[in-house]
């Protein structure tokens, strides 16, 4: 039969690869495979299943939920939620809104800003909302895993650390003597000559028992295990020999071989053979003794009345009193809860968390502390009258910083002005008298205390704020000196060198004139700048200086030409022409901290760090311009409002009215009239020094120029109110500069002379006027100048005015609003300019206010996000007045476009702020209008409606969570406010509100489920925000309506959807189920007819029964779903059973049900999960765990990847779980490398993959549901389903994955755990065999799916490469005669995976994860292993008459029995495995029979398991196993009424002699040192004191040591095939008589000679114990043909006519399907050896056999 290749080749693979269009194609088109598989086996629809009528079943069941001690599972708190107001914190002492604003304000808008920003916020508190998150948002965290217990394994034993042999099983005093000494081999197939001795160090010692062993080694290190060892209980002499050698001496053994030793010198071979005689006669003396004691028993009366009480009750009294306290104490004890330790418990995933959402605040960028230090320059002089005092500048100067942006070439800040003079150089300047703090603001008199006006007189450190830093922004001074003249004449003196105390004089001289006579006038002097950021990032660059003073240029002042100037900065050549004035500026820049103290903002409003009175400096906020774009703008939250007005130039070079007009001087002033003798108001900022505010302010005066440029920026703050007569007034001044007093002194000295008037009103079209603006200039300025109009043709209206030349537009002037209280935006303005006409639209036509609606659509993104809350306020408020749908509709339309632009900027934050914080519904009178819920509910049925505009409807779904949220909140405030939540749940809403909640859930279906292809996004948010609304509505609204919601959306999904669409109901569910009172919902109690009902009487339900599903509806409808997803592909079960798994993880972490009884009660809501996964059974039953974690997401093709088989032959199978135990030892557990003959597999040769384990080799991705190929299905199938409970016409039944298993029994696990005992007992009376006998199958899996594999298998796998060689030599690959071979296939096979697959964690494992892990995993196999014997105790305790029926050997009994055994084969904790020797202690008590008679099978299969615990290498395990073998051996001796332990004593040479065979070192110091335990016990057992019991034990250690050490020459041999074959058949020999034993050991012979290759010989062993088999059956008379009938195969087979009948006849089980069994195998064998004419012959026999009676 050819063998298919191992890998596709390249060229196939490429040719593949080709065929798919794109990646991932595979999987769809798996996908779409089985969907059209599926599709044609009819999916029926699940039926939909009405859910009970909540509200009125609570009141029915009043009396008995009161009555219930768990009333808190069935009823909702009472105080479930609350509205609350939290009061709005800011930065300041006060709030930031002047004391009058709110009387000045007129305008809506207005009102409502500072509305919105005095308002608090509010909120909707659920008290136990914490609890309606996933488990990892529960508020008691998960419990710490450092307090977890660590198990100590015994497969995290060093391998090589053995303790120190010697002293192990040793016993102190005693006969020991040690030396070298030659060692012959002395064996009935082989002849001893000199050539075979060989030196080895010989050791005496004594064993714990008593007895002696002669051990020996390579060399003198006897701590390690020895070569070998003779045990001198089996010799019967000592005697020289010198036949081969001199100075020799043999050891005769009973079975009649004899070890030859020699030693170097006649002397110390006297030594040794007089020292082993000595203790020969000890032993001799022993066993007479022994003997003399049982046969005093037979005449001893007393002892036979002693003996007969001496039953088990009696051997360890307490027995049976301490197994029944340990079961209870191992149900007590706190055990750790099962999902800690679950792998996605440990995650810390938190994608399912909501963002925590803060209230708005305000917000600042990057915060920068400027601290002005000193201005010097290289001109000084003392300034004061008589020369006494220090050294400063000459002349007042003034300094004003801003910051520049070159990269977007704006102004980015305002500017902040500091006065850095010396006290002698202010007192130059004239005194101006400082006026009282009383702007535009009337600041309040507790304002007045904390800011004292002197000490903001002179500001020295300024905070900036920058929002988008980036290198390019650069901090610029501009210096000012006191008015003089030209620029370059006044920094003249300041750039030269030269000798400078006569020029600082002459310059003082004139400075102190300029300062008496123009002291209010500046003039620009110099500039400098620096950098402020290293990067982007916002990093200061603190180490940046100031560059050098640069001239002023009278020509290149303004704003534009100072960023020309910067953009060259970087370049020193072109930065080298610039003029440079000798000084130097001092000013340093810091990051600000969150506690900064004492400063004030931009408006002087104090911040709380603000210490009264301090002599701290007082810190200055500078505003901030932030650029108009949607993302970098945040919703305003304090009142503000400034306007900066910028003179720009004025061009007055041909006017013809004044005779002087060269240096300019402009006068600003703020004035709300135009009377002749109006003041202006005294709201501008003032300057350092001078009063806090004032009524006018200058601009910086430029000599000797008609057409100026000015830079200066004027802050003013405006009043709250601005109205149609507020006006910035501009008065042009010429000054006169030269001080002329040689001509005639009579003449008064002018200074200045008015030159001419302009004006600008403040508002345009009810807006604030902000563009540049050309305006003319007047030479008059009449009262009622305002009023001007031109009319054209000449003709005005208004005053006379003298326009300068001919009214042309002279002034350029520009202004800046930076307010929070007045907008640009025509559309906002207009549309709540209409609703102030209307009031909110109650009274405006419909279609005037649609069309302002839409217009809203047009409004700029970055006044939207500012004003947030104040529109969204207004919007909703004109929602709930509407009269017609139009205008609710096209309301709703506004919302959906304010939240869609939100959210493509990037702040959804600020719409969850809002809608948690500020959204507050208005108080609710039903005349005037509606409440905002119903009105929201019902304009989104009209926009989710097929017709409308399929844009709109699109934004809605992909942003309804705000919409669901105002919804949910609206209703909250509905029922508190209006004490609605003392009705009942049915009144609280009238049917018009129920029918619209009905309306939209309907309406969105249809979108979400048809949608999710082209608009992924939209449909799968609308569902999830549907499910949190829904979700909420259990805690407004009546719970039976809500469910109905729920089963209205169910029923728009069907099996065999797209995943997307499991995946969005499985996300519903999800949210659902999480519901804070989800146990409530689902009313976990009893529904029977009649009488209220006490618990204890319940009748539970095992599966979904419709009557379950209508009760509990929830778990009901999750579980059906469950159960329909489990026959969906892989994807879409592993969604649901996370979902399922999460859950019962969250109800095992809450702590309000933390108690035995609550989770009890959760428990009964799961059971229907027991019948499910019956259901799914054969699916579940995988034993294998697989070698390394596959990733999900590639998929393996199968075929390449099982290895060619060794010629595949199909044998009948039965399932795996049901296999009789002889099969196991045939040539199948060797081919399939399962070398232990108790492993629960079957074997399947024709993939080599176990039938009943998918992925023994790899797991392979089951997500294919096509069925797999028929070997395996023959097996799944074998149990016929019935069509579950799901109305499903088709069960699957390809394996699960392994992690869906794992799920799938944590969550089993789970509710085994916390199910009451009773709930336990009813389940197990009321299942039928077979689904009891499913129900073990699943326990037992547990043990395999749960099993601790070992920390260096956990390191392994995190690296990625699984067990390379498996401890049996791998049990996946084919016989390989040689090692490298099977390497090379183990390579190959990695190879074909793909590399994502096998090293996808090749890095980054650090022993602390892996010692995580594997603490994780021992926890979790423990507890599993614990939770397996807390429910077979249980079980073995309540039907004990059911497994004891047919002396205990029914197949209910055998499938428990397997499960006990399951706990021996797999690693289990020292803690566990103590647990399990009690409980077999307790089972073999409990059912003696199964084990002492009929088929031995049972006792035969705990003998080699307990025997494998002998050899364990931790001590108490071996203690532990060697007490329960003697309780094994004890019991039996008393079963059979104190004759024989028979049975036992067969079962455990057999054991020996297999295990010799398949477990590596069996015969060393800690197996003897078992024996001796078990021997010690027998010794001191005083109630058998005078009976043959101790003696017999004795004699069964003996024998088995006598097999050990014939073991222990074959180990020594082991290189030597030939050799090794030849002592195993001197062995089997020993055991003619003996028809198992000898039967075992040829099958031990043939595994040797298939490991080998050599498989003729191997046929030959079958042949052989087939005749064995024979022979037996003939002389039981059950068959009528011997071992005769096999001499035409081979004339040696007359040895097993040698059998005698009397030795354990009675204990051995063959019958006709051994022999065909036997006789299948040897055809096989011979036939892949070489088929000859012995094969036709054997096939000649199975003929006969079948014919036979």
């Amino acid at each position: 039969m050819s063998q298919p290749p191992l890998l596709p080749s390249s060229a196939e693979t490429r040719k593949f690869t080709r065929a798919l269009s794109k990646p991932g194609t595979a999987a769809e088109l798996r996908q779409s495979v089985s969907e059209v598989v599926r599709g044609s086996v009819l999916l029926a629809k699940p039926k939909l299943i009405e859910p009970l009528d909540y509200e009125n079943v609570i009141v029915q069941k009043k009396t008995q939920i009161l009555n219930d001690c768990l009333r808190e599972m069935l009823l909702f708190p009472y105080d479930d939620f609350q509205t609350a107001i939290l009061r709005r914190q800011g930065r300041y002492v006060c709030s930031t809104i002047p004391a009058n604003a709110q009387q000045e304000a007129q305008s809506l808008f207005v009102t409502e800003c500072i509305k919105t920003y005095n308002s608090d916020w509010h909120l909707v508190n659920y008290k136990y909302e914490d609890y309606s998150g996933e488990f990892r948002q529960l508020p008691n965290k998960v419990a710490k895993l450092d307090k977890l217990p660590v198990h100590v394994y015994e497969v995290d034993e060093e391998v090589d650390k053995d303790e120190d042999a010697a002293s192990l099983g040793s016993q102190k005093g005693g006969i020991t003597k040690h030396g070298w000494l030659y060692k012959g081999n002395m064996n009935s197939a082989i002849s001893v000559t000199m050539r075979s001795f060989k030196r080895r160090f010989f050791h005496l010692i004594q064993l714990g028992d008593g007895s002696y062993n002669l051990n020996f080694y390579k060399d003198e290190k006897i701590s390690k295990e020895p070569k070998g060892s003779i045990f001198l209980d089996s010799c019967m002499g000592v005697v020289q020999n010198n036949k081969v050698r001199r100075f020799a001496f043999e050891l005769k053994m009973q079975d009649k071989s004899s070890y030859l030793l020699a030693a170097d010198s006649e002397v110390e071979m006297e030594e040794w053979i007089t020292t082993l005689n000595k203790i020969l006669q000890l032993n001799f003396e022993a066993a007479m003794q022994e003997k003399r004691n049982g046969d005093s028993h037979e005449d001893d009366e007393q002892s036979k009345i002693e003996g007969s009480v001496s039953g088990l009750d009696s051997y360890l009294p307490e027995l049976a009193k301490s197994t029944r306290e340990a079961e209870i104490k191992l149900k007590s004890e706190s055990r750790v809860k099962l999902f800690y330790l679950d792998p996605d418990a440990q995650k810390l995933d938190f994608s399912s968390a909501e963002p925590e959402v803060k209230p708005f605040e305000e917000k600042f960028g990057k915060r920068i502390l400027v601290k002005c230090n000193d201005l010097s320059f290289n001109l000084q002089c003392c300034v004061a009258e008589n020369e006494e005092g220090p050294t400063t500048n000459v002349e007042p100067f003034f300094v004003t910083l801003s910051l520049f942006d070159i990269k977007y070439n704006r102004k980015i800040s305002a500017d902040f002005h500091v006065d850095l003079n010396h006290f002698s150089v202010r007192q130059m300047l004239a005194t101006t008298s400082p006026s009282l703090m009383n702007g535009g603001r009337q600041s309040s008199p507790a304002l007045q205390d904390i800011l004292h006006e002197a000490a903001m007189q002179y500001p020295k450190q300024g905070i900036f704020s920058v929002t988008c830093p980036h290198p390019d922004i650069f901090l610029v001074a501009r210096i000012e000196k006191v008015l003089q003249g030209s620029i370059t004449h006044g920094a003249e003196p300041y750039m030269k060198s030269s000798d400078s105390s006569k020029v600082a004089q002459k310059v003082l001289k004139n400075a102190k004139q300029a300062c008496q006579r123009l002291g209010q006038y500046r003039m620009p002097f110099a500039w400098a700048a620096r950098t402020l950021f290293k990067d982007a990032s916002g990093n200061l660059d603190k180490n940046a200086r100031f560059s050098a003073l640069y001239k002023q240029d009278s020509n290149k002042l303004s704003n534009e030409d100072m960023l020309k100037l910067l953009a060259d900065f970087r370049k020193p050549e072109k930065m080298a022409k610039l003029p440079v004035i000798l000084g130097n500026l001092d000013i340093t820049i810091d990051s600000v901290s969150s506690d900064f103290p004492n400063y004030v903002n931009s408006s002087y409003i104090p911040t709380k760090q603000f210490e009264t009175c301090t002599k701290m400096p007082i810190t200055f906020e500078v505003e901030e311009f932030v650029p108009c774009i949607p993302k970098h703008t945040q919703p305003y939250t304090i009142y503000n409002h400034h306007l900066y007005v910028y003179p720009k130039s004025l061009k007055y070079d041909s006017q013809k009215s004044f005779a002087k007009a060269r240096n300019i001087a402009i006068c600003i002033e703020f004035k709300d009239s135009d009377e002749e003798d109006s003041q202006p108001l005294k709201c501008i900022y003032g300057r350092p020094g001078g009063p806090v505010f004032t009524r006018s302010a200058f601009a910086a005066v430029l000599h000797h120029h008609q057409n100026p440029e000015f830079y200066d920026e004027i802050k003013i703050e405006l009043p709250t109110q601005l109205h149609e007569k507020h006006h910035l007034l501009f008065t042009f001044f010429h000054v006169s500069c030269d001080n002329s007093s040689k001509g005639s002194t009579k003449k008064k000295d002018v200074v200045e002379t008015q030159v001419g008037y302009s004006w600008l009103p403040l508002l345009k079209d009810g807006r604030v006027v902000t563009s540049e603006q050309h305006i003319p200039v007047s030479a008059n300025l009449p009262s009622g100048y305002l009023g001007y109009q031109e009319l054209g043709m000449g003709r005005h209206y208004g005053p006379e005015i003298k326009w300068v030349d001919g009214s042309k537009p002279l002034l350029k002037v520009s202004t800046h609003l930076v307010s929070t209280v007045y907008t640009q935006d025509q559309h906002f303005h207009n549309f709540f300019q209409y609703c102030q006409k209307t009031e909110s639209g109650a009274q405006a036509l419909g279609s005037e206010l649609v069309k302002y609606l839409k217009s809203l659509h047009a409004m700029e993104g970055h006044v939207m996000i500012a004003f947030l809350p104040t529109i969204l306020n207004q919007l909703f408020r004109v929602l709930t007045r509407a009269t017609q749908e139009e205008v609710a509709v096209n309301v709703t339309r506004v919302i959906i476009h304010v939240v869609a632009q939100c959210h493509e900027e990037g702040l959804e934050s600020h719409l969850r702020s809002y809608v948690k914080y500020a959204y507050k519904a208005e108080p609710y009178i039903a005349s005037e209008y509606k409440t905002v819920h119903e009105e929201l509910t019902k304009s989104m049925t009209t926009i989710l409606k097929p017709s409308a505009d399929f844009l709109t409807s699109n934004k809605l779904l992909k942003y309804s969570w705000f919409f669901f949220e105002v919804l949910i909140k609206s209703m909250a405030q509905h029922l508190i406010e209006n004490s609605k939540v003392k009705l009942l749940r049915n009144q609280r809403f009238p049917a018009s509100y129920h029918h619209a909640v009905e309306t939209v859930v309907n309406m969105l279906m249809p979108h979400i489920t048809q949608k999710f292809r082209d608009n992924p996004e939209a449909s799968k948010n609308a569902n999830h925000s549907l499910a949190v609304f829904i979700k909420r509505c259990f805690t407004f609204m009546d719970r039976g309506f809500v469910f109905k919601q729920i089963n209205n959306y169910i029923s728009c999904f069907a099996p065999g959807d797209p995943k997307t669409l499991f995946e969005y109901k499985f996300e519903f569910l999800r949210v659902v189920c999480n519901h804070e009172h989800y146990i409530p919902l689902n009313l976990p109690m009893p529904f029977g007819k009649g009488r209220i009902q006490r618990y204890q009487d319940l009748q539970l339900d095992y599966s979904l029964t419709d009557e379950f599903c209508r009760n509990h509806f929830l778990v009901g409808l999750l579980l059906r779903e469950v159960g329909t997803a489990l026959q969906e592909f892989r994807e879409v079960r592993l969604i649901a059973i996370g979902v399922l798994k999460n859950l019962l993880i969250k109800h095992s972490f809450d702590d309000r049900y933390a108690s035995r009884s609550h989770q009890a009660r959760i428990a009964t809501l799961y059971l229907p999960l027991f019948g499910l996964l019956i259901e799914n059974v054969q699916r579940i039953n995988v034993r294998d765990v697989s070698p390394f974690p596959v990733n999900p997401g590639s998929t393996v093709k199968e075929e390449s990847l099982t290895l060619p088989a060794v010629n595949p032959i199909v044998t009948p199978q039965k399932s795996g779980s049901s296999l009789d135990a002889s099969l196991h030892k045939d040539l199948f557990g060797a081919i399939s490398g399962i070398a232990s003959p108790y492993t629960n597999s079957t074997p399947n040769i024709s993939s080599v993959r176990n039938a009943d384990s998918r992925g023994s080799l790899i797991s392979t991705d089951s997500g294919n549901s096509l069925p797999e190929r028929n070997s395996e299905k023959s097996n799944s199938l074998d149990k016929h389903q019935q069509s579950g409970t799901l109305g499903n016409s088709v069960v699957r039944c390809d394996k699960l994955d392994q992690s869906e298993i794992k799920s799938l029994l944590m969550c089993f696990l789970y509710i085994l755990k916390s199910m009451s005992d009773d709930a336990l007992f009813t389940y197990w009376n009321k299942a039928s065999t077979s689904e009891l006998m499913d129900f073990f199958t699943i326990l037992e899996v547990c043990l395999h799916q749960f099993q601790y594999m070992g920390k260096r298998y956990i390191a392994r796998n995190q690296e990625g490469l699984g067990p390379i060689v498996h401890d049996r030599k791998s049990q996946t690959l084919p016989v390989s005669r040689n090692r490298t071979g099977m390497m090379h296939a183990r390579l190959q096979q990695l190879g074909s995976l793909d590399n994502s697959l096998t090293f996808n964690h090749s890095y980054g494992h650090s022993d602390a994860d892996v010692l995580h892990q594997s603490l994780l995993e021992a926890n979790i196999a423990t507890e599993v292993c614990l939770t397996a014997l807390d429910t077979l105790s249980l079980f073995t305790l309540a039907f004990k008459n059911q497994l004891l029926a047919d002396h205990g050997h029914n197949p209910l009994m055998k499938k428990v029995f397997d499960v006990y055994l399951c706990f021996l084969q797999k690693h289990q904790s020292e803690t566990a495995l103590k647990n399990v020797f009690t409980a077999l202690r307790s089972l073999i008590y409990k059912f003696p029979s199964t084990f002492y008679e009929r088929r031995a099978d049972m006792c035969a299969a705990l003998c080699y398991e307990v025997l494998k615990c002998c050899n364990s290498k931790l001590s108490s395990i071996r203690t532990e196993a060697s007490q329960l073998l003697y309780f094994l051996m004890r019991n039996n001796f008393d079963y059979t009424g104190k004759k024989s332990f028979v049975r036992t004593h067969l079962q455990v040479i057999i054991s020996v002699s297999q295990l010799i065979a398949d477990v590596v070192g069996i015969g060393g110091t800690r197996f003897q040192q078992s024996l001796s335990i078990i021997n010690n016990c027998a010794n001191s057992d005083r109630l058998i004191k005078h009976t043959t019991f101790s003696s017999d034990v004795k004699d069964l250690t003996k024998r088995i040591r006598t097999v050990l050490m014939a073991t222990a020459q074959m180990k020594e041999h082991e290189n030597d095939p030939e050799m090794l074959v030849d002592l195993q058949y001197s062995l089997a020999k020993s055991y003619a008589s003996t028809p198992e034993l000898r039967k075992t050991w040829l099958d031990s012979m043939a595994r040797i000679h298939v490991k080998n290759g050599d498989l003729s010989e191997a046929a030959m062993c079958y042949v052989h114990v087939t005749a064995l088999v024979a022979e037996y059956l003939t002389r039981k008379g059950m068959f009528r043909q011997g071992c005769t009938a096999f001499r035409v195969i081979t004339p040696n087979i007359d040895e097993e006519a040698s059998m005698m009948e009397d030795v354990g006849m009675q204990d051995v089980h063959f019958n006709e399907n051994n022999i065909l069994k036997r006789l299948y195998a040897e055809a096989e064998t011979g036939i892949q050896a070489s088929p000859t004419k012995s094969d036709i012959r054997v096939a000649k026999n199975v003929k006969q056999c079948h014919s036979s009676p």
